[in-house]
């Protein structure tokens, strides 16, 4: 399936050589510090002066005006010339804004079944993208798979240039290293910044990618004054997972992130593992769908047309009461252990994201109740993630956005060594 179309059609391709493995180049998850960052940021909210950055980023007008000077030189920014303020005494003050027309950053998701592939310009705006099913085959075998189609897919970009690739996945992953181990996929060791820089000739980041949706949220979001110190992110899809945020920082372990999906929830669903009532097993797509079909909620269909869970979605807004159930059974399991989560860390903010929170909009709602009545805390600022069912393409955007907003000029010399 294809996301929307992407503003500009192919009519040239990329160098078709191949290019040597590249080190990979660990994401910066976090709100960096350096004034040259913090002007880059305040930029990508669109036009900006250069008193008003100084104001935002707490820097003096000298500094503001030396980093803009600089990120200007390099490409990032644009003077807007055409918004100069009018009727002000002496030099006219002349907004900048980040460059979105000229650059593209590569962003992929590799899901258990699906993977999706996008362009992201520079500030995190998707500009299109596509999907497709993960290869199950050998995992280099499938990396090269998943990377000559992003390479394709950069085709029908020609008036922008890459300048990064940030690969998103579950597992754990070593973003040193750029190789994860995914035990859904049966990957081990799996060379994934190696392949994707060796096809696509760009620098590679790679990220776990519940920790790559809770920095989408930090990054990628508007803005606010007086955030909170710490936030929880909580993921469901086919897979679940959490995310800690503190003090503008997605932590990020180093033993890779935790795990959530072996949480006892009550039901009688038997797991991989051995037990039953394991989270993942019981609220996965997946797992759900079987249930549907043994159940006779979905019927039961032969390749290439087997049910999808948007069919059990479409049984239970159609009237199936033993669909809504399924789903409102789900929602609930997935509140109460929200709250048990959330009363481990005691953060500032719960954010939840995944379709398995937001495809059934009904069951939101019944998130909430049970979230409320699970958790043993003062009342929580609870929200569902502001990317609604677009998390793994943003999580896959940040991966190799971050780099640019940690330090953006270090980032573009690295990319234009790189892609020359």
């Amino acid at each position: 399936m294809t996301s929307p179309t992407l503003e500009r059609q192919s009519t040239q391709s990329l160098s078709t050589r191949v290019a040597a493995p590249r080190p990979a180049v660990p994401p910066e998850l976090r709100i960096a510090d350096n004034p040259a960052a913090a002007v880059l940021r305040a930029a990508t909210r669109g036009p900006i002066f250069r008193d008003t950055a100084a104001q935002t980023t707490g820097l003096s007008i000298a500094t503001v005006n030396r980093q803009v000077s600089a990120l200007l030189s390099a490409g990032l920014l644009r003077e807007r010339a055409d918004l100069t303020a009018s009727g002000a005494v002496g030099r006219p003050r002349v907004p900048f804004e980040v460059d979105t027309d000229t650059y593209a950053t590569l962003g992929v998701h590799i899901g258990a079944t699906v993977t999706r592939i996008i362009a992201a310009d520079l500030s995190g705006r998707i500009l299109g993208g596509l999907e497709i099913a993960t290869p199950q085959a050998g995992q280099e075998a499938a990396l090269t798979i998943i990377a000559r189609s992003a390479k394709a897919f950069l085709d029908r970009l020609p008036r922008r240039r890459p300048l990064w690739t940030g690969v998103a996945l579950a597992g754990r992953v070593d973003p040193a290293a750029g190789v994860v181990d995914h035990p859904r996929l049966e990957w081990r060791s799996a060379p994934v910044a190696a392949v994707f820089s060796t096809v696509l000739d760009l620098p590679v980041s790679v990220s776990a990618h519940v920790e790559a949706m809770a920095a989408a949220e930090l990054l990628l979001g508007p803005g606010e004054e007086q955030g909170p110190a710490s936030s929880l992110y909580v993921y469901a899809r086919e897979t679940a997972g959490v995310a800690v945020t503190l003090h503008d920082r997605v932590h990020t372990p180093t033993n890779g992130p935790g795990s959530i999906a072996h949480l006892p929830t009550g039901s009688d669903v038997e797991c991989q593992c051995g037990r039953r009532g394991c989270l993942e097993a019981t609220v996965g797509e997946a797992a759900l769908l079987s249930r549907a079909e043994r159940a006779g909620i979905v019927p039961k269909r032969e390749a290439p047309r087997r049910p999808v869970i948007g069919d059990l979605y479409r049984a239970a807004e159609s009237g199936s009461a033993p669909a809504r159930e399924l789903l409102l059974e789900r929602a609930e399991i997935l509140g109460h252990t929200a709250a048990l989560v959330r009363d481990m860390f005691n953060p500032d903010r719960v954010v939840l994201g995944g379709q398995a929170f937001t495809g059934y909009r009904p069951g939101i709602d019944h998130v909430v109740r049970a979230f409320t009545q699970g958790t043993t805390l003062p009342p929580a600022d609870l929200r569902i993630s502001r990317f609604g069912g677009r998390v793994q393409e943003h999580a896959a955007a940040v991966t190799a956005l971050s780099v640019f907003y940690a330090d953006p000029l270090s980032a573009m010399r690295r990319s234009i060594r790189t892609t020359r």
